[in-house]
């Protein structure tokens, strides 16, 4: 049950029994009413302005606007109080009884409570990481993994039809470098001094494995071949061995994908698909022959001062026009982008999701204008980008690592800290927003610890159901028994307060996917825990308040149904971010 849907339900309800709204009805936005927590707790529960944004159509005062409907709240039987504030806001205390129903509900539905249809099965692609082919992951990609990853459970959660899908971007001449690398240790491999790495390879530790297999499979056979025999070989091979350890790191960090979709498929051949896309842009009218004056600042690569074929993507929405085939005939990067959403809009996708880095910017409005030529209009694209991560020890920044030669690697974070907490500190701040990732808060075990305290307070839970077990022995904690003896139990404010808190999980989980924001849920999980690990205190203190009485086995149960609540919300939400929900924490 979600709180906030089911009173604006009724208040929309109540608004069309007043006399004033009924006359005026098919002139009113209803879709303006909204029903929120109220900022202050001790104004009540819920608040809507529905007042504020009905009385200036209405032609009449929102405060008196606002007393007629409160007329009509006092009437439901689960409204314990109702009160106008300010020039109209409406606020509403829920009885006792109202939320013993919702902490019923809560238990019997465990942890599918605040799972929803909103997305009505819309097919929603998420792609992310899309990391080049020619090494190991760095830290960079480890926040764009986590959060596409996070938004692509929530998008689920929330009844999507969700598709994620990792670019290999295989194609171009950084491909072709890579095969150099790899060619380079193959040589090694077989006893040559290589010396120095030459300029414009990749110099990581990482090819020397690769070079190693190339020798034991091919022996000398390689070096005697001419670069054009064994560079597609060298290719492959290179490209298959560093797709595995990219698949590798992203095991490790929990991230898996529905899809691997190779840039070279665009280019077999001849090209098909990418001439096929330019076909359909032709057929639609937005491609034209033509030559692009110089951009200012630095020259891009495709930029030629000569006639070419061009994407008339400032029609839109497009700061510039684009070059698709080059003067002499050969693709464009940007036209493989082309082949590359069209193959997406031609599976039936209603919305492109891009989780970008942040040096991706430039990429967005072209992004868009391929949506809007492509689809006419029909489907949805959002790019995301993912601000920089920066590593700290104990305030100090992280020196490179000598495994890639120039980066953290992503598996060097998740081998030293653990997935856990590498997962939900890269939700831990809004993905628009430079990280700062220090190693030694994010194993401590304190409150300033995010991750270590959303986890305790889960394990929490489940060392109260073990305390129960023991206290009364034999005792059955199923779900349905916990849901009926909530009912005319929980009636503390305290426990009203956390469950008033859990009763947010819905609403949070709906915003956060239509805001795509999945680190909306690592705050509310941290908030929540606060509320949990605040209530377990008050225990300490006032002994009438703790979960497990051995002298009231019926209070007891109710709590633990409670407990219950609280442990299911935890462990949903932390599925949601890809992290685990521990039984115990030593």
């Amino acid at each position: 049950m979600n709180v906030f849907t089911d009173f604006e339900r009724r208040i929309k309800s109540v608004l069309e029994e007043i006399d004033v709204v009924r006359e005026k009805r098919a002139d009113l936005d209803f879709g303006r009413v909204g029903v929120e927590p109220p900022r202050d707790s001790s104004h009540g529960d819920v608040a809507t302005n529905a007042a504020m944004v009905l009385a200036k159509p209405l032609g009449t005062n929102p405060r008196a606007l606002a007393e007629l409907i409160v007329e009509k709240l006092r009437q439901d039987p689960e409204v314990a109080e109702v009160t106008v504030a300010g020039p109209g806001f409406i606020n509403v205390r829920l009885s006792v009884g109202y939320w013993q129903k919702v902490l019923a509900d809560m238990i019997r539905s465990g942890t599918d409570f605040g799972r929803s249809d909103a997305g009505s099965g819309r097919k929603v692609n998420v792609e992310y990481v899309s990391a080049n082919p020619t090494g190991p992951m760095h830290v960079g990609h480890c926040r764009g993994a986590v959060v596409g990853d996070a938004l692509a459970n929530l998008l689920a959660f929330t009844g999507y039809a969700v598709t994620k899908e990792y670019y290999i971007n295989d194609a171009g001449s950084q491909v072709d470098v890579l095969a150099r690398s790899a060619f380079l240790r193959y040589r090694q491999a077989l006893g040559e001094k290589i010396g120095e790495i030459p300029p414009g390879l990749y110099p990581g530790d990482y090819l020397v494995p690769v070079g190693e297999a190339l020798a034991a499979e091919y022996g000398s056979s390689l070096r005697l071949m001419p670069e054009e025999k064994w560079l597609p070989i060298v290719k492959d091979k290179t490209i298959d061995a560093m797709m595995a350890m990219i698949r590798a790191d992203l095991d490790a960090l929990n991230v898996h994908h529905d899809v691997f979709y190779s840039e070279r498929t665009l280019h077999a051949n001849g090209g098909a698909p990418i001439r096929t896309a330019i076909n359909d842009l032709t057929f639609k009218g937005h491609v034209y022959k033509g030559v692009l004056p110089p951009p200012k600042g630095q020259l891009p690569e495709d930029w030629e001062d000569r006639e070419q074929t061009l994407f008339r993507s400032t029609e839109v929405g497009d700061d510039i026009d684009r070059p698709l085939i080059k003067s002499d005939g050969s693709y464009t990067y940007f036209a493989a982008d082309v082949a590359y959403f069209k193959d997406k809009f031609d599976r039936g996708f209603d919305e492109m999701i891009y989780i970008l880095g942040a040096d991706h910017g430039g990429y967005v409005k072209r992004l868009e204008a391929v949506c809007r030529a492509i689809s006419e209009g029909n489907a949805k694209l959002t790019v995301l980008l993912c601000q920089l991560v920066k590593l700290f020890r104990d305030g100090e920044p992280v020196k490179m690592s000598k495994r890639s030669g120039d980066f953290v690697t992503l598996r060097e974070v998740v081998d030293e800290v653990g997935r856990d907490p590498v997962r939900f500190m890269m939700l831990y701040r809004k993905s628009s927003e430079p990280l700062d990732f220090d190693f030694a808060k994010v194993t401590e075990q304190s409150k300033d610890n995010p991750v270590f305290y959303v986890q305790y307070a889960h394990a929490r839970c489940m060392s109260v159901f073990r305390q129960a077990r023991e206290a009364f022995p034999g005792v059955d904690l199923n779900a349905v028994d916990l849901a009926a003896a909530v009912e005319g139990s929980i009636t503390d404010l305290a426990e009203l307060q956390l469950l008033a808190k859990l009763a947010e999980y819905p609403r949070i989980v709906e915003s956060a996917a239509l805001a795509h924001e999945p680190h909306r849920i690592a705050f509310y999980l941290y908030d929540l825990a606060s509320a949990f690990h605040a209530h377990w205190n008050k225990g300490k203190d006032q002994p009438d308040l703790r979960f497990v009485n051995d002298k009231n086995r019926q209070l007891s149960i109710a709590r633990l149904g409670l407990v219950f609540a609280v442990a299911s919300v935890l462990k949903s939400g932390l599925a949601i971010t890809g992290t685990a929900a521990p039984d115990e924490m030593r």
